[in-house]
């Protein structure tokens, strides 16, 4: 289906939901539709109205706060993440908060975002803070879920008028530990990642010259360096897969990594071609 421009965000009442409500209203505004689709799913029509009460109120301060942004809203029968999977079919992104009111525990993720991440066919991003300021940072790994990562990334810092920090981070895994790399041998290393990330950069900043951009090779455990890098970022973009990931609509380990420590909201961007 094509995309209708629209971003859809999912409400349940939590304090985690409004905050990706108001994260999505503002991504909305700086796009060409400024569409926004508020949606809370109901499992029981006994339960519509209090959803109502609590949806009506919402819908009603993001469309004052964003009076040039076009806001819906819809309480939808079925559970919450199927309703957001068919919806994300035509939807130009999903936004869900990182934790329902069901949560058992702050640094665990919500099944609803957990399951929308794995399976939307649009990026999704997931929301545990709202960031008004800071870089986009997108992690690389030269897989095509990574170059549709980066063209996302890039997108975004264009709108946001940011920084753009390229991450591919690498690990040494040739050698056991107790035979460590020789200072030459991890600078040659570093410095090979340091070509991977440039090599997928190529041509992009003529197509994006208004955003500045810094490469970063880092050694280390992909999801903690990406998260750590993330600490005071705007957003983190990875890709639904990475190198090692398997055919079908699998969630890639860097991504579910990132979507449990990362600080700031997390992209995730599928390639649409593969």
């Amino acid at each position: 289906m094509e995309s209708s421009g629209r971003v859809v965000v999912g409400v349940d009442g939590s304090e985690s939901s409004l905050t990706a409500v108001r994260w999505a209203a503002g991504e909305a505004d700086l796009r060409p539709a400024k569409q926004l689709y508020v949606v809370m799913a109901s499992g029981d029509p006994m339960w519509d109205d209090e959803a109502w009460e609590i949806l009506g109120p919402v819908t009603d301060q993001i469309a004052g706060d964003h009076p040039s942004l076009e806001v819906s809203s819809d309480v939808v029968p079925g559970d919450p993440a199927d309703v957001l999977l068919q919806l994300s079919d035509g939807a130009v992104l999903v936004a869900v908060g990182s934790r329902g009111r069901s949560t058992l525990a702050a640094t665990l993720l919500g099944s609803v975002s957990a399951k929308v991440a794995t399976h939307a066919r649009c990026p999704v991003v997931v929301v545990r803070r709202r960031r008004e300021g800071g870089p986009v940072v997108v992690g690389l790994d030269n897989s095509p879920h990574s170059g549709a990562a980066l063209q996302y990334a890039f997108d975004a810092a264009s709108r946001f008028e940011s920084g753009l920090v390229a991450m591919q981070v690498w690990q040494d895994i040739e050698y056991a530990p107790v035979v460590p790399r020789l200072e030459y041998e991890l600078a040659d290393l570093h410095d090979e990642a340091l070509r991977w990330v440039a090599e997928q950069l190529a041509g992009w900043a003529e197509s994006y010259p208004n955003v500045p951009v810094r490469k970063v090779a880092q050694r280390g455990h992909p999801v903690a360096e990406l998260a750590a890098a993330a600490e005071d970022a705007r957003l983190l973009v990875v890709g639904h897969r990475g190198r090692g990931g398997f055919t079908g609509l699998l969630l890639g380990s860097v991504a579910a990594g990132v979507l449990h420590h990362a600080p700031c909201p997390v992209a995730v961007v599928r390639d649409t071609k593969g």
